[in-house]
């Protein structure tokens, strides 16, 4: 079995491997480069003009391994269409502020709009599998039953987790570095509840990731765009949901919550005190303004993300 989910993830890492160059060179040639905001880290400024979209590369790379290798069940369709329903929205996004120059992409509003409709579709799928509303509590024996509840807490805890991969995508290496770490936390969990789609599924995930990892470290040769943080961001909760476990994702995927939380508390107290917590916000650009270099960040940020991970996974007893 695990020389099986090796394979799984070197059959994705191979064809990442070569897809990426290609790739690239393809993009640069049409001139398609990431556009850097002002209001950033002037440093990031240099950064304009890397070819993004990058994300297309690990979902063109993860999909063939997952089908070869995983058996197919409706919990691995469900987390399917978690990955690329958000990597279309986050495409179509990608689309109109690189190819059409509408530097705001899609509206908000319109960007919810559709991650909500994919989450509706999930819950219909999910119900057919006679899953629990019960969800455990970390760090207790409690289990709490949200019954119909349950419905708004996942639309909240998807559409969180989503955005929340999308946040921490700002510097190189980090989201696509962190989530290899949780989706490997996942697997364990997957392959320990014999839910073998699953485990299939992030091994494939993991190795086309990884692939796109050696082209998106500092500095970054390509980026992920919102084509591949949506759809990461649509792996974490999918597969939490549908192992149970969703309340462990805010320990395993812990990076994800800081970061987004550093938003939130920034803008609550700047709008309420006119001062800043952080010197700018998501976290990871903090560290940076205060002389941090970007590996020392990505590499510090990786560190956190594995005990977090070990953390998570020692809490449900999986180590």
């Amino acid at each position: 079995m695990r020389q099986r989910l090796f394979i799984t993830a070197v059959t994705a890492f191979l064809p990442g491997l070569l897809l990426a160059p290609l790739y690239i060179r393809q993009v640069k040639r049409l001139a398609l480069g990431q556009q850097i905001r002002e209001e950033g880290p002037q440093k990031h400024l240099k950064k304009a003009g890397t070819p993004t979209m990058g994300g297309v590369i690990f979902l063109l790379a993860s999909l063939p391994a997952t089908f070869l290798f995983a058996p197919k069940s409706t919990e691995l369709y469900l987390v399917l269409l978690l990955m690329l329903g958000n990597g279309l929205i986050g495409f179509i996004d990608d689309y109109l502020g690189v190819v059409r120059k509408q530097s705001l992409g899609l509206r908000a509003r319109d960007k919810l709009f559709g991650q909500t409709i994919i989450v509706m579709l999930f819950y219909l799928g999910w119900r057919t599998l006679g899953a629990s509303t019960e969800v455990m509590i970390p760090f207790t024996d409690y289990v709490l039953d949200l019954g119909v509840l349950y419905l708004p807490f996942l639309l909240f805890f998807i559409l969180g987790f989503t955005n929340a991969v999308n946040l921490t995508d700002g510097v190189d290496g980090l989201a696509a570095g962190t989530a290899i770490l949780t989706i490997l936390a996942y697997m364990l969990i997957a392959v320990l509840q014999q839910q073998w789609g699953l485990a299939y599924f992030a091994a494939a995930m993991i190795g086309a990731v990884f692939a796109f990892l050696m082209y998106n470290l500092h500095p970054a040769r390509v980026f992920m765009g919102d084509v591949g943080s949506l759809a990461l961001g649509g792996v974490l909760p999918g597969l939490a949901v549908l192992t149970k476990t969703e309340l462990y994702l805010l320990i395993i995927g812990g990076i994800f919550v800081i970061e987004t939380l550093s938003v939130i508390i920034q803008v609550i107290v700047f709008q309420s005190t006119g001062k800043r917590v952080f010197r700018m916000s998501p976290l990871h650009h903090h560290y940076e303004l205060g002389g941090y270099s970007e590996w020392s960040v990505v590499s510090g940020f990786w560190a956190c993300a594995f005990v977090l991970a070990v953390l998570g996974l020692w809490q449900l007893g999986a180590l």
